[in-house]
């Protein structure tokens, strides 16, 4: 009996027009080709698929309305708060964080055990929601409860979103998918930030229209009824794709009422099963997660190395950010366009250890054009060990555990850069006394005099962080290699991972 139409991204990639799935079992699907174009179009070439183009969409202008709501609640928790907007401010940053150390686990086993589909509509529509309350908020509380909100959504959302991906483009095209996500995460920024500057001076010019002066005195409200339009969008984009997902196991008569606590716990520990048992899995969170711990400490750290060692304040701290935007962009471009020539686990570990050496390099340098080199070839690296850690563990992961994993993943980098962002400038202030006290700051060498302030310390300690991770990622990775070609691997769920 045909269950319903939807189209197959490999049949897409070769051209395919339209395509409807005949199930005769709930295991079985039969694929029949209506018809058939010489050449697919150029957004299939690129993206693999009319569906992911489509998801793609929904991601830029989803991160799009994110950035300019971002933008919009830190301005409103400093107006709220008063004389103490940056204390508002720092709770509402924390109402953004914490959800994801308790919830996040629990909502990869949610959105392993629902919809896709209907998960990522509905948090959008909650986030419409939500965002449409915010211009009526008044004090920090209602903020902080509304910043809870939207971030549990936001935990439900991504690992859906990212679970599917796989399954809406060819896997020998999962590199350049990742490479697109990246992109329409971060690329939205700079014009997010754009868009939020015009809403704001449109507001005051709206303002002087009788009946709508309220918004000349409240600039942020444009912005948040611009981002529920950008939910709106993406919950009626999303409700239009074809997602269907796997027929999961028919529960036994020991295993009705999955949906009790027990339950929940089972299927998490199954999870977690996964992410320490699958080398490769586990390689990919240690690099990613662990990596991030050294990576982030650049974002606090900057300033201070710019300002105190090289001598260049707030101009260097803006050339290293700008040469570590650069270098990721060109690193993913790269690795997007050689993807079915390289072999993906050794670019993963080799890029992590390159970016780590690039760090220590940059921390030693004394001139601001080195250190910029160092951290744009930084960057190069990062790229691809974001890109293709994202591609492994989507190739790697059964469907019905990938919410889990990326759940596990999202809550172990918010961890890291929590700890980086945290823990860098307090180490860097204890590196530096100990160095004062011990060795007065500097080392007499042959060559010269070495001067070793807290902060490039804690940037080397940084880089030699990253450089673990990557050699404890190799490691995972080769024994993984060693279980396949021993046929003990211990899932079997094997595309391509050369």
């Amino acid at each position: 009996m045909v269950d319903e139409e939807r189209v197959d991204p490999a049949a897409r990639a070769d051209g395919a027009e339209h395509v409807t799935i005949v199930a005769d079992e709930p295991d079985t699907e039969t694929l029949y080709a209506e018809s058939v174009t010489d050449r697919p179009g150029w957004h299939v070439r690129l993206f693999g698929s009319h569906e992911f183009f489509r998801l793609w969409l929904v991601q830029v202008v989803s991160s799009l309305g994110d950035w300019l709501g971002f933008s919009a609640i830190i301005l409103l928790a400093a107006r709220i708060g008063g004389g103490a907007g940056a204390g508002a401010i720092s709770l509402v940053m924390a109402a953004r964080i914490i959800p994801g150390f308790f919830f996040g686990p629990v909502a990869g086993v949610l959105v392993d055990r629902w919809d896709r589909k209907r998960v990522m509509v509905s948090c959008d529509l909650g986030r419409a929601a939500v965002v449409a309350l915010l211009p009526f908020v008044s004090d920090v509380v209602g903020l902080v409860l509304a910043s809870l909100a939207l971030e549990v959504l936001t935990l439900l959302w991504s690992p859906a979103k990212d679970a599917e991906v796989p399954n809406l483009v060819p896997h020998d095209h999962l590199t350049t998918a990742n490479s697109l996500s990246l992109a329409a995460a971060y690329g939205t920024f700079p014009f997010a930030s754009l868009l939020f500057a015009l809403l704001a001076g449109l507001s005051v010019w709206i303002g002087s229209v009788p009946g709508l002066g309220w918004l000349e005195n409240d600039q942020v409200a444009l912005a948040f009824y611009v981002d529920v339009l950008t939910f709106l969008f993406g919950a009626w984009m999303v409700s239009r794709l074809p997602l269907v997902r796997r027929p999961r196991k028919v529960a036994t008569d020991g295993e009705e009422g999955r949906g009790d606590f027990k339950a929940t716990m089972e299927e998490l520990r199954e999870g977690w099963s996964v992410i320490w048992s699958n080398h490769t899995v586990r390689a990919v969170n240690l690099g990613l997660a662990t990596g991030l711990i050294g990576g982030g400490m650049l974002i606090p750290l900057g300033a201070v190395f710019s300002t105190q060692v090289l001598g260049s304040g707030a101009a260097g701290y803006g050339l290293f950010m700008t040469a570590l935007g650069f270098g990721v962009a060109v690193g993913v471009v790269a690795v997007s366009t050689l993807q079915k020539k390289l072999p993906k686990r050794t670019v993963f570990s080799g890029a992590l250890l390159c970016s780590g050496v690039s760090l220590f390099l940059a921390a030693s340098s004394s001139t601001m054009p080195v250190a910029v080199a160092f951290v744009g070839l930084m960057g190069v690296c990062v790229g691809p060990v974001y890109v293709l850690g994202f591609v492994l563990l989507q190739q790697e992961v059964d469907d019905e555990l990938r919410g889990r994993v990326f759940s596990a993943l999202n809550t172990l980098v918010r961890l890291c850069v929590l700890i980086a962002m945290v823990a860098g400038p307090l180490l860097a202030a204890l590196l530096g006394q100990l160095s004062s006290a011990l060795i007065e700051g500097h080392l007499d060498l042959p060559a010269g005099t070495l001067s070793l302030p807290g902060v490039r310390l804690a940037l080397w300690l940084a880089a030699l962080i990253i450089i673990g991770a990557g050699f404890a990622a190799m490691a995972a990775l080769r024994a993984g290699q060693r279980l396949e070609r021993a046929g003990a691997a211990p899932h079997p769920s094997r595309h391509d991972l050369t």
